[in-house]
This record gives structure tokens, sequence and C-alpha cells, in this order.
């Protein structure tokens, strides 16, 4: 091989290296687009349930887009993706409670309400979808931490048992015995409340 021909050689093959890169680069970049259009508004309730301040719950969910960025080698060997990071977010979110400890654990519900209310419906009835949504919030609200976690995840972000524990980090028996337990103080309170009225 002769001298220009080691040079042409070496140049192809940086080339080809330099369009292989940009290539990685661009697929690495559609995955993460995908996965903020996808999973951020789930993580925003998640942080929010937590945090109950939009701009927090927005700032933890960004947190977590961008550990996701520093670690996006790895993002090919996660199985479930959409449980991996509510993992992510639950952490910041409750790394940022344990610091702050500046919010009450009952914290008004009102924009969570808000969040979650109805679609598809008249006026009136979107009222009373409203109505009954910050009623049931506020009950969710009364119930011991613990439960209320799970309740919020099973419920309203429809996780399954073990996913539950994988973010929470405990037994898929603790999650059940956890959500048997808000599930009952849940239809008490909603029963107390109805024979209130």
């Amino acid at each position: 091989m002769s001298a220009s021909q080691a040079v042409f050689s070496g140049w192809m093959e940086n080339a080809d290296n330099a369009a292989y890169e940009d290539a990685r680069q661009h697929a690495e970049e559609e995955a993460l687009a995908g996965l903020v259009s996808q999973y951020s508004g789930t993580l925003y309730r998640v942080a929010y349930s937590v945090l109950r301040n939009p701009s927090d719950a927005e700032d933890a969910v960004q947190e977590a887009f961008m550990r996701v960025l520093r670690h996006r080698d790895t993002l090919s060997e996660v199985r479930d993706q959409r449980v991996w990071l509510i993992r992510i977010v639950w952490n910041i979110v409750l790394d940022r409670k344990r610091r702050s400890k500046t919010r009450p654990e009952t914290d008004d519900v009102a924009e969570l309400a808000r969040v979650l209310p109805a679609g598809g419906l008249g006026a009136d009835d979107l009222a009373v979808a409203a109505q009954h949504h910050a009623h049931v919030l506020a009950c969710v609200e009364q119930l011991p931490a613990k439960e209320r976690q799970v309740l919020m995840l099973s419920a309203f972000e429809e996780l399954t048992s073990v996913e539950i524990a994988t973010v929470l980090g405990i037994t898929e028996s603790s999650v059940r015995s956890r959500l048997f337990r808000a599930r009952n103080l849940m239809a008490g309170l909603l029963n107390h409340s109805r024979s209130v009225r």
C-alpha cells in the first residue's frame, strides 16, 4: 500500500467513524425526545403528588430527564422505561421533600384536582366531576403517608404491585397490604362523608 493509499484509507475510516457517531448521537436524541414526550405528563403527576407545587414538580421532572441524559449509555439496558423513570422522579421528589420540610403533609389538593379533571363533559357535569375529584383527593390526603403513596401510584399512575414495589423499594406483599388498608380507609372516609350529607 502506498503512502497516499494509506492516507486515503485513514481518511475514509475517520469519515465512516464520524458518520457513525453522528447517526448514533441522532438516534440517542430521538430516543430521549420520545421519552420526554411520552412520559413527562406521568412524571409531572407523580412529582406533584408529593411536592404539591407546580414549579417544584416541573423542576423535578426536568432533573429526572437530566439524569437520564447523563446516563443515556445505559438506556438500552432498561427493561421498563416507565417504571424506571417514575422511580427516578420519585427518588428526586422524596429527597427534595426531606430536604425542604417546609410544606405540611396535609397540603391543599385544589391544584391536583385541577390537574385531574374529567374531559368531554358539559359545564354542569364538569363542575360536579371537579367537585367529586376534589372530594376524593381530600379523602386521599387524610390517609397515612405510606398508604397514600401506594394508592396514588396504583390509582393515578396505574402501576402494578410489582412496579410500585420497584418504585418504592419495598416488597410486593407490602404494597398489596398497604393498598388493602388504603382502599378500606378510603371506603370508610367516602361512606362517612356520604352519611354526613
